[in-house]
């Protein structure tokens, strides 16, 4: 599949998530949100992203591919349980690169080993400079 088909997924429940959407939005890039329930897919609505892919993360049997092609992960960390559960189900979506934005250095060595390729670290939140490598 060529990149013209491709979505970067995003999921943002953090204030610096929300930031990058509006940021990936100005630059008209295809975008989709990752949501694992009906609170964080009503909010990604209302930051104006059309395309959510609401999964289960409880239950490994429901990790469905979704029904789009996938570029690029951008996973804002909210909670490392449901961002490493994210990573492991995200990585077989793609083989483009993983983002996982922290404000902790604790779990790098975790999320480089579910297969992230790159982890992170801000604590004011600024990663604008990763909008510039969004290709659509």
């Amino acid at each position: 599949m060529g990149s013209q088909e491709e979505y970067v997924l995003i999921s943002a429940p953090t204030k610096a998530g929300e930031q990058f959407v509006r940021m990936l939005q100005i630059k008209g890039c295809r975008m989709a949100g990752l949501a694992n329930n009906p609170a964080e897919h009503a909010r990604l609505q209302e930051l104006g992203v059309e395309v959510i892919f609401e999964v289960d993360t409880r239950h490994l049997n429901t990790w469905l591919r979704p029904p789009f092609a996938v570029g690029r992960i951008y996973l804002f960390e909210s909670s490392v349980a449901l961002c490493c559960r994210y990573v492991q189900m995200c990585r077989t979506w793609t083989a483009k690169p993983i983002f996982v934005i922290t404000t902790s250095m604790n779990p790098r060595l975790v999320y480089k080993g579910l297969g992230a390729d790159h982890v992170i670290y801000t604590h004011s939140g600024n990663v604008g400079h990763l909008v510039a490598e969004c290709e659509y």
